[in-house]
């Protein structure tokens, strides 16, 4: 059982230990499932259009029946001659019938707490569905149970041509013929689950669960490996797969750690370097999270700290670029991997050097700052470079311009850098602009992409920055079923997570979680107590709806000036080069003023 409150364990790779499992953790045997197996005819038009003629059901337990059901429909239309002639059903058989929405209750209480099984389960799930919907039942969330898909997974062309109920009543030697009644169908169905059920039975597959996800495609070595999972528990948290060296293979994360790690065991995976990892691991550790949110972060560092090889994203969340304006006589534009406590001015951070190069453009762009590395004194004599004939720099080489006056263009740098970048953002439109109405438009995309770099790259630091400038956020949020997820964040970090059940007083729990948070100090830049993408989470929790700010140390806020408010035009751009001249002509146009609401 998870316990109310909780704070991340010093060492997340421990498993959770001392949980006491319920016969409910290691699945439902399929003997003890009552099964009701059902089977409708209709006028052969799909839901919302026909209507049901005929309902049969057989209710059946480890193999014996327990009950049946069979009633003749009255459909909102006349049957066709066809169906008629094919299912033996009329007009006149059903005139004196009752309605569907008569019929219902009694069905949906005959099949009350049963697992469903059908022939082409959608169509009768369908029609019932439909049904209940219309007529103001509440359709109950039934386990659902196809012996069609189930047959085309283990059955063999060489052993029937098709999987049709008629093909298969023969392959199994059903008791009862199907011939297109409902109940005659049903209890033949009957039959041809108890022998799909022999089939999977000697692959491994003896519960729910199993049959849920089986697929034939799992070979046998990978299906003994599903005991694997009997010993986590039904709850959120992250799961990590192991090899015989106890080297981490791979780090995932789900809202339910059982069913999902026993998926990779019962189920087809179509990544091919999953099912190889599957077939190498030799164990998994799970690790028991209070929150969604704590899942997710707890999934990120642990691929940070491993860095599994076949886990794909964030293992190497040291690998970002930054902007730097150096500090110097005459500044400029440099490309570093750490931000330092230097007094200078950083943009970042960037994922790849290349859109950190596009975003550096942008910048140049705007403002003609040297981009030469030559070290220079306060009275530089240096040739000038090529930027400067072309009007691209002001060139502090030759010394034409002071440094006061080279100071102003990098005070309007560094504040577009974390303030305003309307600056930028209205010298890449211009250009834009001018290439558009020259019919240029690879190269306006090209200032285009530069432009969306240097945005978006703003917005995310200035929303990274925002919350992790404050010391501690505390907030909570109401789950479904009416407890309060918690979490403590200092500096962007999240410290703590826990969950006050329903019917609690959450403040008791959160205080809890305060005193037993981890404690975080500030650091220098926006992601120095935790990675961008922990900080993101954060970020897109925080924001959800719903979410109560219930104590805060500092200010939670964005510039109303800042680089957020140009994202939503960014968003309709596309950069295509191929795209048709008209097309590429509607996307390239400049952004314009913004409005701020």
């Amino acid at each position: 059982m998870t316990s109310p409150v909780r704070t991340p364990p010093q060492d997340p790779t421990v498993p959770i230990r001392g949980v006491q499992h319920s016969f409910d953790d290691l699945g439902t045997p399929l003997r003890d499932i009552t099964f009701c197996v059902v089977d409708l005819e209709t006028t052969g038009n799909p839901p919302g259009e026909g209507g049901i003629t005929e309902i049969g059901a057989v209710k059946v337990r480890a193999g014996e029946v327990i009950g049946e059901f069979q009633t003749l429909v009255h459909p909102p239309e006349s049957i066709p001659p066809f169906i008629a002639v094919l299912t033996g059903i009329s007009d006149l058989m059903v005139a004196s019938s009752p309605r569907i929405e008569s019929v219902l209750p009694a069905f949906l209480e005959f099949a009350h707490g049963c697992v469903m099984v059908a022939h082409n389960a959608p169509f009768d799930m369908g029609f019932l569905k439909h049904e209940s919907l219309v007529h103001g039942y509440d359709w109950p969330d039934f386990a659902v149970v196809d012996t069609a898909l189930l047959a085309r997974r283990v059955i063999t062309p060489d052993e029937a041509p098709n999987c049709k109920l008629g093909t298969l009543a023969k392959l199994f030697r059903t008791t009862t013929t199907p011939n297109h009644r409902a109940l005659s169908d049903a209890r033949a169905t009957v039959d041809v689950l108890h022998g799909l059920f022999e089939r999977v039975g000697s692959l491994g597959v003896q519960t729910l669960e199993d049959l849920q996800t089986f697929s034939s495609r799992v070979a046998p070595a990978v299906r003994a490996k599903r005991h694997l999972a009997e010993s986590l528990p039904h709850a959120p948290g992250v799961y990590l797969f192991t090899d015989d060296r106890g080297e981490v293979l791979y780090v995932g994360k789900s809202k339910d750690l059982r069913t999902r790690v026993r998926s990779y065991f019962t189920a087809s995976e179509t990544r091919n370097r999953i099912g190889e990892m599957v077939g190498i691991a030799t164990g998994v550790r799970g690790i028991e999270c209070g929150t969604p949110l704590e899942a997710e972060v707890r999934e990120l560092r642990l691929i940070a700290e491993h860095k599994p090889r076949y886990n794909r994203r964030s293992k190497f969340p040291e690998r970002q670029h930054w902007l730097k304006v150096t500090v110097e006589p005459f500044p400029r534009l440099s490309m570093v991997k750490q931000v330092r406590d230097d007094d200078a001015g950083y943009l970042g951070p960037f994922s790849s050097r290349k859109t950190a190069e596009r975003a550096m453009a942008a910048l140049h762009e705007a403002f003609p700052i040297r981009q030469c590395t030559a070290r220079m004194s306060r009275t530089p004599q240096l040739s000038p470079c090529v930027l400067a004939e072309m009007g691209r720099c002001v060139a502090p080489c030759d010394g034409r311009i002071s440094m006061d006056s080279y100071g102003e263009f990098v005070t309007a740098l560094r504040s577009a850098l974390t303030v305003d970048p309307t600056p930028v953002v209205e010298a890449l439109d211009k250009r834009i602009d001018v290439l558009s109405a020259d019919e240029r438009f690879e190269d306006a995309a090209v200032h285009r992409d530069r432009l969306s770099a240097f945005v978006r790259s703003s917005a995310r630091m200035q929303r990274m920055a925002s919350v992790t400038g404050c010391a501690e956020i505390c907030a909570a949020r109401r789950t479904e079923d009416g407890g309060w997820e918690l979490h403590v964040i200092r500096r962007g970090r999240l410290a703590a997570a826990g969950f006050s059940p329903r019917g609690t007083d959450p403040r008791p729990h959160l205080e809890m979680l305060r005193a037993s948070a981890e404690t975080v100090l500030p650091g220098i830049g926006p992601v120095a107590a935790a990675s961008p993408e922990e900080i993101e989470l954060i970020l897109r929790w925080l924001e959800l709806p719903g979410v109560r700010l219930v104590e805060m140390d500092g200010t939670w806020t964005c510039p109303v000036s800042g680089a957020g408010r140009h994202l939503n035009r960014l968003d309709n751009f596309r950069s295509d080069a191929h795209h048709h001249p008209t097309e590429r002509r509607r996307h390239l146009r400049p952004l314009g003023p913004a409005r701020v609401g």
